[in-house]
């Protein structure tokens, strides 16, 4: 497994990271059990969770991992907040009391005194951002938070975020984004951001949400993503013939390296400049060993550019004058 930095702070993390969006709902305790024990015999440290993952279950599940599978001072634990419900209904509240909230619940959740990288979650148009900013300030200073990020932040918001806590002593270390073949919009400004201002980029879904996978490339299994209630709309826009088209692309890539079209997709984006990790998940411990199985591949230069041509994403003004 490698390591890497997380833009230019001290924060180094395993290059996959071990998300658990499904656990405390589709992955049971003895999956999960399973899953953070490979995880760390493949060398992994990285474990990405939120406070909204199953409205605090996943945080829950691995808590419960902490002192038996794991001690705490072997993983690095990023987790987010200011995404909730509230009367039944998807809400974002990144206000100080909610975040800050959020955090002491993650904590108890997680039976741990600090977070490694804490991140708010998603952009809230209601709450001024330096407000935002202040509960990351006081997470830093209280202790309760190693390095602080944004998470699905447009690259304007994470680069004057950076400044502003940087005026505070306070580097922005990362922000988490979704990254794979099926969606560059990042590249546009936010690797550009992360280079001029030093944080780094987690990758979210590095797999397009499993359809890189190639699982879905002639039918849709009735144990996926796709075919689940809860999931199906997560999976339903990579389900289209412009990416049907990349799958492809990377489906024969994959068969002339003699690999997994998952390990072409999970290759590509780790190559990516900025990338620190790449989080990928599963329902159960047999999907995770198969991202854990490609860890080591590196695509030839040739084949890495056919890939990059044929999902290039289309530049418009202002990118492109």
């Amino acid at each position: 497994m490698e390591y890497r930095a997380v833009g230019r702070t001290g924060l180094v993390v395993s290059v996959l990271g071990l998300g658990t969006m499904t656990w405390g709902r589709d992955t049971d305790d003895l999956d999960a059990t399973d899953q953070l024990a490979d995880f760390l015999e493949a060398g992994g440290t990285l474990i990405d969770t939120a406070a909204s993952y199953g409205d605090g279950a996943a945080e829950e599940q691995l808590g419960k991992l902490i002192g038996t599978v794991a001690e705490r001072s072997d993983l690095i634990i990023a987790t987010k907040s200011g995404v909730g419900t509230r009367g039944g209904q998807a809400v974002v509240d990144a206000s100080r009391g909610n975040l800050l909230a959020s955090l002491d619940a993650s904590l108890e959740r997680l039976g741990t005194s600090w977070i490694d990288l804490w991140l708010v979650q998603a952009p809230d148009p209601h709450t001024p951002l330096a407000e935002t900013l202040s509960a990351l300030t006081m997470a830093v200073r209280s202790g309760r938070a190693r390095y602080v990020g944004l998470s699905n932040h447009p690259a304007w918001t994470t680069a004057a975020a950076a400044a502003e806590l940087r005026r505070e002593g306070i580097e922005l270390a990362g922000v988490e984004m979704e990254y794979s073949l099926l969606q560059r919009g990042i590249e546009r400004e936010v690797i550009p951001a992360a280079a001029g201002m030093g944080f780094g980029v987690l990758a979210w879904s590095p797999l397009g949400r499993g359809v890189l996978t190639g699982k879905y490339r002639h039918s849709i299994p009735a144990d996926s993503r796709a075919a689940s209630a809860h999931l199906r709309g997560f999976v339903e826009p990579y389900l289209n013939s412009s990416a049907g088209a990349i799958v492809e692309a990377v489906a024969t890539a994959a068969d002339g390296l003699g690999v997994s079209p998952l390990a072409v997709a999970l290759a590509w984006v780790r190559r990516a400049p900025q990338v620190a990790s790449a989080i990928v998940g599963g329902r159960t411990a047999g999907q995770l060993r198969a991202s854990l199985g490609a860890v080591d591949l590196e695509l030839p230069e040739a084949i890495a550019e056919a890939l990059s041509e044929v999902s290039a994403p289309h530049p418009a003004y202002p990118e492109r004058f």
